[in-house]
């Protein structure tokens, strides 16, 4: 009988154990992963948003008006693509008034295009998007603009490109310029830029110029031979961050180091802008905090 009494304490004790053990997991709440830690960065501005839903996800000064640099150019490209009947074969001669614009202004970067070349819209995408050229950025205002003098036509896109930022909701924006080399009043801020940024990859063409690393393209010259120019994209993200989309670079002594950036990991796309960082590094690696960050939100 003792060796059965034992037994039965012995049962009693694994039972009362087990019911502890039951009980104290039914008020234990599962761990929940720590949230992530908010970035520095050392631009003076910054703003992401989940392009999908349009959610917040992170900002510093994102309303503060700045200086853009050629970040402009994203809206110079916008405004083309938005043309009706825009046909993107068709061909523009290249006139000395745009190669004469990058040596009259020191901070103008260069798709060296060349006097008496016919190049396509398209290929001025690419020169105004990867190079960055403002001699593409001038083309593409001369032939999209109107009236009938070359500062007429510029003046022309110059206002489509307000009108079209006023459509999209940018209210602390102005351009004073199709290049971002301002005259005292070109400006955006970190949220106006990404929206605009949000809405121009609704293009295609857009995108796929955009998420080019490099590219060498055929032009016409003058004497109806060709040449080829080749052109690489001013954009670090590409290529060294993962689901890398775009989008473009802008610097300038008033604005600094400036980047508008997008990518896509998990289906999750996330689009967001630096504003006067402070190197071509640390614009780059604003921007890839900012991903992180936003990726984990």
């Amino acid at each position: 009988m003792r060796n059965g009494i034992k037994g039965i304490r012995r049962v009693s004790a694994v039972a009362v154990t087990a019911g502890a053990v039951l009980t104290a997991g039914a008020f234990t709440a599962p761990a929940q992963a720590a949230a992530p830690k908010t970035p520095t960065i050392a631009a003076k501005g910054g703003f992401v948003m989940n392009n999908g839903t349009g959610k917040t996800l992170f900002t510093k000064a994102a309303d503060t008006r700045r200086s853009t640099g050629s970040t402009t150019k994203i809206m110079t490209a916008r405004v083309v693509l938005a043309q009706s009947n825009l046909n993107l074969d068709s061909k523009v001669t290249v006139q000395k008034a745009y190669s004469d614009y990058i040596v009259d202004n020191n901070w103008a970067s260069s798709a060296k295009l060349i006097v008496g070349d016919k190049v396509t819209v398209r290929q001025l995408l690419y020169g105004l998007m990867l190079p960055s050229g403002c001699d593409a950025a001038y083309a593409l205002a001369d032939k999209f603009g109107s009236g009938s003098t070359r500062a007429a036509r510029v003046k022309s896109f110059i206002g489509k490109m307000n009108s079209t930022a006023k459509s999209l909701g940018m209210t602390n924006t102005h351009f004073d310029s199709f290049d971002g080399i301002g005259r005292g009043a070109n400006y955006s801020t970190p949220r106006d830029l990404t929206k605009l940024a949000s809405n121009a990859m609704k293009y295609s063409t857009f995108r796929t110029v955009v998420k080019t690393k490099s590219t060498t393209q055929k032009v016409t010259t003058k004497s109806g031979g060709y040449r080829n120019m080749s052109w690489t994209n001013t954009n670090a993200l590409l290529g060294s961050y993962s689901g890398t989309l775009g989008v473009k670079t802008g610097s300038g002594p008033e604005a600094k180091y400036c980047l508008v950036f997008a990518a896509t990991r998990g289906g999750k796309t996330v689009i967001g802008t630096v504003l006067a960082s402070s190197s071509v590094t640390n614009r780059t690696a604003d921007a890839k905090k900012l991903m992180d960050y936003s990726f984990k939100k």
